[in-house]
């Protein structure tokens, strides 16, 4: 499984960055996931799928902004991991 961090804090021990999905119309992400930060680089790069902690599959499109909205199934199971999830 996967590990991720939300949008608006920092958690230095946790090697994970939320990533969108989930587009509206314009083109914004509806919500976003947790997504493992090395898989972001290597999906936004050369467009391979990432897998989220919420079983999400997607190509990495967008960055979140602070206050953008979190999966709640992701968030759950990330509040769920031990600190310094480094694997």
């Amino acid at each position: 499984m996967d590990d991720v961090s939300t949008p608006t804090q920092t958690l230095p021990d946790v090697d994970t960055r939320p990533e969108g999905v989930d587009t509206t119309s314009d083109d914004t992400p509806k919500m976003f996931h947790y997504v493992r930060k090395a898989k972001i680089t290597e999906s936004a790069v050369t467009g391979t799928h990432v897998v989220a902690l919420c079983g999400e599959v997607f190509p990495v499109t967008r960055s979140p902004k602070p206050g953008s909205p979190v999966c709640p199934d992701c968030k759950k199971v990330f509040e769920s991991l031990p600190p310094g999830g480094k694997d």
